[in-house]
């Protein structure tokens, strides 16, 4: 259960006497893996040296052998651990590895942050207080180290490493940026324009909202992503269906309205193509009146001599209808 090494978690030659319920454990974490209930470190008032096995009040060095429990040790957490330049921080209310000098304590956000943080992050207000999205796990107390966001949200470092091996690169909890993707959005312009999409949606439009900017916004549709107008990343997420899909299609619908002309050609000469079926019956004049000259056989060389050159009075007039 323990060695005078101490853990997997620290370096110490103690046990700690859980207040709880007063077993030995090197460290809370062995308690809390081992038993169904947490030891509260913050209560425990007794020891055991790993040395000469004698149990006393907590402190840094066994009053029986003295052997020193460990290079660093806190009388408010009782850690007891090798020299990792470790500090105990009143507001975070807990022990952080530094050194100091390297970490601030932000107010809003309650939590230590590195030196190039300050003034240079977006606080959220008690941000360790709450488990870390991927993994769900305590943040403040937790012995992994956390990874601030640019939205300011944190999650273990273990976690951040994770995500982003899997391709993920997005908060889990309000979908910004994780970190700066200019040169990804380079690379889906570049894919965009020797892409284009099909004639059919070739001027669709989409509403979009961006997850980096917050902006609302209408831009043009493409499968590869959809580009933010504001701030220009593709962290979007589309809002309702494409747009402007009927000015697409009001070509189509103009095109038999184009050919209505055309149509209307063959109807205007089909006047000119009736006129001779008009003048048919002055052809059949002359056969009409052949029964009337056969009728009057009695009648006169001249007035037969009229008849005859009816006819040919009549021809050259019907010479032009044929065209």
């Amino acid at each position: 259960m323990a060695s005078p090494a101490g853990c997997e978690h620290y370096v110490r030659s103690c046990l700690l006497k859980a207040p709880c319920c007063g077993k030995l454990y090197v460290c809370r974490l062995c308690h809390d893996a081992e038993e169904n209930h947490q030891m509260d470190r913050f209560k425990v008032r007794e020891v055991q040296c790993s040395e000469c096995q004698t149990v006393q009040q907590a402190k840094q060095t066994c009053q029986q052998c003295h052997v020193q429990f460990g290079e660093y040790y806190c009388d408010i957490c009782h850690l007891f651990d090798k020299d990792k330049k470790q500090y105990h921080c009143l507001p975070c209310g807990i022990c952080r590895i530094g050194p100091r000098g390297n970490y601030f304590h932000c107010e809003k956000c309650n939590l230590c942050l590195a030196q190039d943080l300050r003034g240079n992050h977006k606080c959220v207000e008690n941000v360790s207080r709450q488990n870390c999205p991927v993994c769900m796990e305590d943040i403040h107390t937790s012995r992994i180290g956390a990874h601030v966001l640019p939205c300011g949200h944190l999650l273990h470092k273990t976690c951040f490493d994770d995500m982003v091996r899997t391709g993920a690169y997005r908060c889990p909890l309000c979908m910004h940026s994780a970190w700066n993707m200019e040169d990804h959005w380079d690379q889906i312009d570049k894919d965009i324009a020797q892409s284009p999409m099909p004639t059919e949606y070739q001027g669709a439009t989409v509403k979009i909202i961006c997850n980096d900017c917050q902006a609302h916004c209408t831009v043009p549709f493409h499968v590869l992503g959809m580009k933010c107008s504001s701030c220009g990343s593709y962290n979007t997420a589309q809002d309702g269906g494409l747009i402007q899909q009927p000015e697409q299609q009001q070509p189509e619908q103009q095109q038999p309205e184009q050919q209505q002309p055309e149509q209307q050609q063959p109807e205007q000469q089909q006047p000119e193509q009736q006129q001779p079926e008009q003048q048919q019956p002055e052809q059949q004049q002359p056969e009409q009146q052949q029964p009337e000259q056969q009728q009057q056989p009695e009648q006169d060389a001249e007035s037969e001599a009229e008849t005859d050159t009816e006819p040919e009075q009549q021809d050259p007039p019907q010479s032009p209808t044929p065209h």
